[in-house]
């Protein structure tokens, strides 16, 4: 498994606040406020894959949790045999708002397009679309994201790391605009026409289906003679891949059935007999019972290892 890192962590890579502005600011959630947190992703099921179970833990305890989803997923595959099928194609776009849909509700969150196309995968060598996500202008995108930050006035923001998590074209730009968002959100001066400032207190980076999950997990049902359908995963993985430091695992096994069906609500995009649907689900919670991640950004002091993705911000007593 990952170290955790120790000691304390207090405005630490976090945006240029004027002094007043920082004074203004009350850091904590006030007592009777709501909780509330912004998971940003590049396509429909990106939230079902990575940190749902956390989603739906927080949404289940009164949090307000709103999923802003990049793009619609148009130029995706059709990754589930059983639903390659005459239409489904042609179809894409509108079936998986409809995906969408069903996996927010099963999760209990809210969820928001902010409107670009998807970008695709494209072949080595190959362009990316003219109207794709990944070519439309840095400051388009973070001008629509800032909106939805000051409209929705986020006190923690969840997306990835610089790699995306893996190298797609959108999940990169996504890391890019949600970055750069949430450094902006807060400055009255910039995107003046998004509303009124407001500073989010935490930027995390998801660690979730990472290289250490994938062969903890092997080797634990390796060691019970069980088939793990994780091989051809861990092979892809290489020896040089960047490892995302952990800083915070949030214990959220319980909700790992609700992450389960909203994955499969997604139906175009997972195959329930791939590797990844068939591990043995009471060893994972034995073995990695939280989803983890990376605390890159906070205008609060806290103590790490977290366990908590609003540790240091929940109202006193």
């Amino acid at each position: 498994m990952y170290p955790l890192k120790r000691g304390l962590l207090h405005h630490e890579h976090v945006p240029r606040l004027t002094k007043d502005r920082e004074a203004a600011m009350n850091l904590r959630v006030t007592r009777g406020e709501t909780l509330r947190l912004m998971s940003v992703h590049a396509h429909p099921d990106d939230e079902s894959s990575k940190g749902a179970a956390t989603l739906a833990k927080y949404a289940a305890e009164g949090a307000e949790v709103l999923v802003v989803t990049c793009t619609g997923g148009e130029r995706g595959d059709v990754l589930n045999p059983a639903m390659d099928r005459p239409g489904v194609r042609e179809r894409l776009a509108e079936i998986r708002r409809a995906e969408m849909a069903a996996a927010r509700e099963i999760l209990g969150v809210r969820q928001e397009f902010l409107g670009f196309v998807d970008s695709g995968l494209p072949g080595e060598g190959e362009a990316l679309p003219d109207d794709c996500f990944a070519r439309r202008p840095l400051d388009e995108a973070v001008g629509r994201l800032v909106a939805r930050i000051r409209a929705f006035r986020p006190h923690v923001v969840v997306s990835y790391d610089q790699t995306g998590g893996y190298p797609h074209p959108d999940h990169l730009r996504t890391h890019e605009v949600t970055v750069a968002a949430y450094e902006a959100a807060g400055d009255a001066d910039r995107y003046r026409e998004a509303g009124e400032p407001w500073q989010p207190r935490k930027l995390y980076y998801h660690g979730v289906l990472s290289r250490a999950w994938f062969q903890t997990l092997h080797d634990a049902m390796t060691a019970r003679g069980i088939d793990s359908g994780m091989a051809e995963v861990l092979a892809e993985f290489s020896d040089d891949a960047p490892v995302l430091s952990i800083t915070t695992r949030v214990p959220c096994a319980e909700y790992f059935p609700v992450r389960d069906r909203a994955l499969l609500a997604h139906a175009t995009q997972i195959d329930p007999h791939a590797g990844f649907m068939r591990h043995d689900r009471a060893i994972e919670r034995e073995v990695w019972p939280t989803e983890d991640y990376h605390l890159a950004r906070s205008l609060v002091e806290v103590s790490r290892p977290e366990d908590d993705l609003f540790a240091g911000l929940r109202a006193s007593r």
